[in-house]
C-alpha cells in the first residue's frame, strides 16, 4: 500500500500548493520564476488551468498532507498547438524519493491521453536537473533538444531541456478538428 492518494486538485489545496511551488522557486531550477508567487496569483492560475479543461492533481499523504501537485496546461498558445500540453510536476522536499513524483506523473499522462491531447512536452530547468530528467525518461519521454544557456538564475546561466511524449494515436491519426481536448477531462 502507498503511503500517498492521487486525486483532483480542490481550491482548498491552493496554500500547499502555493508553499511547495515557493520552495522550488527559492531553491531549485524546475521553474525560472524569480520571485514566488502568493496565493491569490496560485489560485488564478490554478483557477485559469482547470478552467480551461487541462488536468490538474495532487498528491496526498496518509495524514491528508499535499505532498506534491501535477497539472498540464497549453504548451504554447496559438490554436494549432491546442492538442499538445506542456507538463509540470512539483513535490514538497520531503516527498522527493519516495515514487510521488513517479504516480503524479503517470497519472497525468493518463488524464492527458483520456482528455484526447496528444502530445505531452516538458520543459525542464537545467540540463544538470537529472531527477527531473529521469522522471521523464522512465515515463516514456525523450529528449528532443537543450536551449543551451537560456536562463539566468542564482548567478549562473542553466540550459533548458526539452523532452516529448506522444499520448494515444499521437501524430499518427488526424484530430477532431472541432473539438478541444481538454473538455474532454473533468474532475
Amino acid at each position: 500500500m502507498t503511503a500517498f492518494i492521487i486525486r483532483p486538485v480542490a481550491l482548498s489545496d491552493v496554500p500547499a500548493i502555493t508553499a511547495i511551488y515557493e520552495h522550488a522557486v527559492l531553491h531549485g531550477t524546475a521553474t525560472y520564476e524569480l520571485a514566488p508567487p502568493n496565493e491569490g496569483e496560485m489560485r488564478q492560475r490554478l483557477e485559469a488551468t482547470v478552467g480551461q479543461g487541462y488536468p490538474y492533481i495532487v498528491a496526498e499523504d496518509r495524514a491528508g498532507a499535499v505532498i506534491g501537485y501535477a497539472y498540464a496546461n497549453a504548451f504554447r498558445a496559438r490554436p494549432a498547438y491546442r492538442w499538445s500540453v506542456e507538463d509540470s510536476v512539483y513535490l514538497a522536499p520531503a516527498a522527493k524519493g519516495q515514487g510521488v513524483g513517479t504516480a503524479l506523473l503517470t497519472r497525468l499522462v493518463e488524464i492527458a491521453t483520456e482528455s484526447g491531447f496528444r502530445q505531452m512536452v516538458a520543459v525542464i530547468g537545467g540540463s544538470d536537473h537529472a531527477p527531473s530528467i529521469r522522471l521523464h525518461e522512465r515515463a516514456g519521454f525523450r529528449k528532443i533538444g537543450i536551449f543551451e544557456k537560456s536562463g539566468f538564475k542564482f548567478g549562473r546561466w542553466i540550459d533548458t531541456v526539452l523532452m516529448q511524449m506522444a499520448l494515444g494515436e499521437g501524430g499518427d491519426s488526424l484530430p477532431d478538428e472541432d473539438a478541444f481536448p481538454g473538455t474532454l477531462y473533468r474532475r
